[in-house]
């Protein structure tokens, strides 16, 4: 069986339990993040939302390093998106219109960057940077697969070997900018004349 026929048996999201009133518990995310560890995507959706077609939606996602989330915006129809990280750690990574690498932020729970709410016109994407990354996420709905997401011309489909060298080459870039802002930082720091 190849690649993407084992994507397609295995799911990518667990549905909403169907009850009033749901708890969150330790032991629903325990098990998604269990699954997300077995899945060929390295990442999975427990739907805290009934439907598709609810107004709001409200999931929790488990995140694997190397799972690749193809940037993207919610421009049409336009959706806000707002992540809140419960475990792990990642990065949001923000893009040009052309693909160019903008802006990024490190994302922790109990720092000063727990989160992040991203406007519709947005490209973007989140890169885990620890096992076991756990994030909760609202979008407004309601949700279509051809139109929940706007892909650019300039990011590779999910599961092929483009998006690969995509994923590693941002990762390296990513490495390169930061280890330019600490030579930088370091410079200043020398070139301070002491206070005393």
């Amino acid at each position: 069986m190849g690649m993407s026929e084992e994507k397609q048996e295995f799911p990518t999201a667990v549905p909403a339990p169907d009850t009033d009133v749901t708890p969150l518990t330790l032991t629903m995310v325990g098990d998604l993040l269990a699954l997300s560890r077995e899945s060929p995507r390295k990442r999975m959706i427990q739907c805290v939302h009934k439907g598709d077609d609810a107004g709001v939606h409200k999931m929790f996602n488990a995140l694997q390093p190397a799972t690749y989330i193809t940037p993207h915006r919610h421009s049409n129809p336009v959706k806000t998106e707002t992540v809140l990280l419960v475990s792990g750690s990642m990065l949001y990574v923000e893009f040009t219109e052309d693909g160019k690498l903008k802006d990024h932020i490190l994302i922790q729970p109990g720092t000063e960057n727990f989160g992040i709410d991203v406007a519709p016109h947005v490209f973007h994407t989140f890169i885990a940077l620890k096992p076991d990354t756990l994030l909760f996420e609202i979008k407004d709905g309601p949700y279509a697969a051809i139109s929940d997401k706007d892909i650019p011309d300039w990011a590779p489909a999910e599961g092929t070997e483009e998006a690969n060298a995509f994923l590693l080459s941002l990762l390296k870039e990513l490495a390169e900018r930061t280890n330019a802002a600490a030579e930088e930082a370091k410079a200043a720091e020398t070139a301070e004349p002491d206070a005393e």
